[in-house]
């Protein structure tokens, strides 16, 4: 008689009590784990389960419409006029989701943008899920005569691009370190296994990066005003990806939009719990070892550590503003008030400006961060409509 075939879930726990059991000292970083619930090639949440829209765990800006997309891709040929019309122009989107957002840019800049942008625009987008990948080329496939191709971003060479790397809501996913004030010293939150199960284990760092990550910052969390059991995050990931963007660029702009705070409001010491937050089915929820392999976890963005990496790189700070000012600035007024000029039915009038809402409601996406980093730019090149009334 066969025994019944796991499923992907107990298959990934499988995977992570063998990684547990064979790591020094049986612990793993909340980081280890994080990428392997996400990111595992076959059973990780972002390689086979995610879900994106209405339907699925969570949606985005892109989500609600055409409009996100239209935008930004006014602002992509600004840029392009910016940089003096360049010839390769490279639009680079790293985490592109179900292709929603390629699809709206494209399709905009075929049909109201410039024919000589066009006819320079290299499209090429950053991926790691195969999941994804096939919704992306699925969804894109009629624009398949652009020059549209899907890449890895080390596979880029140094300096090659000139043009924009751009992400939306693709920082937040990236594996974080889970530290943890105990006593008068922090330590690092790992997972261990008891009597077969899964536990946290608080240890010394597992590496230097962590006290030097808040050092660069001019932060202790060792300090009185920070209580004991005090617990957050730290995305030493991010920093790596931002420093090999800096090196992939030649001459031009990075765009970054997520949800996040300044170091200041993101250490704070009430907010004693981090930001840590998982993604089910639309329900948002405080356990990330549940629903393994099924569910989204995100954390906060640190801005300031964006910032800061990115001067150290090479990239110039040109701005930081919410997203409902940056849209705002692109012409989403513009759009709202053409709703009543009569040219649309009821209902649609109804949808588009709720949508439009959304993108700019100060509580929700209209307060998601914009940064705007570039490099070797004039500093007429530093100028850009999203960003510069807000800066």
């Amino acid at each position: 008689m066969s025994l019944p075939e796991l499923s992907p879930a107990q298959k990934l726990q499988e995977i992570l009590y063998a990684k547990i059991a064979s790591s020094p000292a049986q612990k793993i970083t909340f980081a280890d784990y994080m990428a392997l619930a996400l990111y595992h090639q076959e059973y990780g949440y972002y390689s086979s389960r995610v879900s994106i829209g209405a339907e699925g765990d969570f949606f985005t800006s892109a989500s609600l419409g055409k409009d996100f997309g239209e935008l930004l891709a006014i602002q992509f040929g600004e840029m392009w006029r910016n940089l003096g019309g360049p010839d390769p122009f490279y639009l680079v989107e790293m985490g592109a989701g179900n292709g929603e957002l390629a699809q709206d840019i494209l399709l905009y800049l075929e049909s109201e943008g410039d024919r000589s942008l066009l006819a320079a625009l290299k499209y090429i987008i950053i991926e790691q899920s195969p999941s994804l990948i096939k919704q992306q080329q699925k969804l894109l496939q009629p624009l398949a005569h652009l020059d549209l191709t899907w890449q890895d971003l080390t596979a880029l060479a140094d300096e090659e691009i000139e043009g924009c790397f751009f992400s939306n809501e693709l920082v937040d996913a990236f594996p974080v370190h889970l530290v943890q004030k105990s006593q008068n010293q922090l330590e690092e939150v790992y997972l261990g296994l008891k009597n077969n199960q899964l536990v946290e284990i608080c240890d010394r760092l597992s590496t230097p990066k962590l006290a030097q990550y808040f050092a660069d910052l001019g932060l202790d969390l060792t300090q009185e005003q920070y209580p004991v059991g005090y617990r957050t995050e730290v995305n030493l990931a991010a920093l790596d990806w931002l420093a090999k963007v800096a090196q992939k660029l030649r001459h031009g702009y990075v765009l970054t939009i997520d949800y996040g705070y300044s170091a200041a409001k993101y250490y704070r010491p009430a907010r004693n719990q981090g930001t840590l937050q998982c993604y089910y089915q639309h329900r948002r929820h405080n356990n990330p070892y549940a629903n393994l392999g099924h569910q989204d976890l995100t954390a906060q963005v640190n801005f300031t550590a964006l910032e800061d990496c990115g001067a150290s790189h090479g990239l110039q700070q040109l701005g930081f503003t919410q997203q409902g000012l940056f849209l705002m600035a692109l012409g989403l007024g513009d759009r709202l008030n053409e709703l009543s000029s009569g040219k649309f039915g009821l209902s649609e009038i109804f949808k588009r400006r709720d949508a439009l809402h959304q993108l700019i409601e100060p509580t929700g996406l209209g307060g998601y961060g914009v940064l705007l980093q570039g490099k070797n730019l004039t500093t007429a090149q530093q100028s850009l409509q999203g960003l510069t009334d807000y800066i």
